[in-house]
């Protein structure tokens, strides 16, 4: 009999569902798993783009996790300053077999003090912010340094989730899984990273986030201060 697996991601105001859906489609199958979709207090949760997706689990009543993955999005701004979130990830990462994140979710780790001295990765517009947060960066899809796997943005959660399905439950039934939900991309455009990406399509998306940027260098600049202190 395959034994429990207790998956936790962490759902907060204006996440990235993409971030969250991802890997959920991914871990979900695995065998044994049990989800848990945890906040502040059970109930519905609003991403970025209006989605709302329904919390199962209140922080105070999570049981230890196996695997805690932390979905990035514009909403990590306000977790990283949020004392009783990263206190949960505090408590919560020593007995996980897996600390993880998804995108923007690494800064997040990063606050807490669980990215220091650790390989990790993030989206390629928040890459820079990594090595503030004390951690080791790299530019890969996935980054895996002990128990800590981070993934790049948004669509890499799902590379990201398939590495640890393949790690936990062997090759073959992570590739079942992939092939059920059909993940072969085959994008009609070769824009998914700046370093493929048109100049002017690049151009315009770093001016679109310029006012987020400059909120994020003042928060990571506080987070990283308090972090030395």
């Amino acid at each position: 009999m395959t034994a429990p697996l207790t998956v936790g991601f962490l759902l907060f105001p204006r996440l990235t569902q993409l971030d969250f859906t991802g890997p959920h489609e991914v871990m979900s199958r695995l065998p044994g798993a049990e989800v848990r979709l945890i906040w502040k207090e059970a109930g519905p949760v609003r991403s970025d783009t209006g989605l709302v997706m329904l919390a199962d689990t209140a922080m105070g009543d999570c049981p230890q996790l196996d695997i805690l993955c932390i979905p990035g999005g514009p909403g990590v701004a306000a977790l990283m300053e949020d004392e009783a979130v990263l206190a949960f990830l505090r408590a919560q990462a020593p007995g996980a077999r897996y600390v993880t994140s998804v995108c923007t979710g690494a800064l997040v780790l990063g606050a807490a003090g669980l990215l220091r001295g650790r390989r990790a990765t993030t989206h390629w517009a928040s890459h820079d912010f990594l090595a503030a947060l004390g951690a080791e960066p790299v530019e890969a899809r996935v980054v895996r340094d002990g128990n800590l796997v981070t993934g790049g943005g948004v669509t890499a959660g799902i590379d990201f989730a398939l590495t640890i399905a393949a790690e936990i439950a062997g090759p073959e039934v992570a590739q079942a899984i992939q092939l059920q939900i059909e993940y072969a991309p085959a994008p009609p455009f070769q824009a998914g990273r700046p370093e493929t990406a048109p100049e002017a399509v690049l151009r315009a998306a770093q001016a679109r986030g310029a006012g987020m940027r400059a909120e994020r260098e003042a928060l990571v600049a506080r987070v990283a201060a308090r972090l030395a202190a």
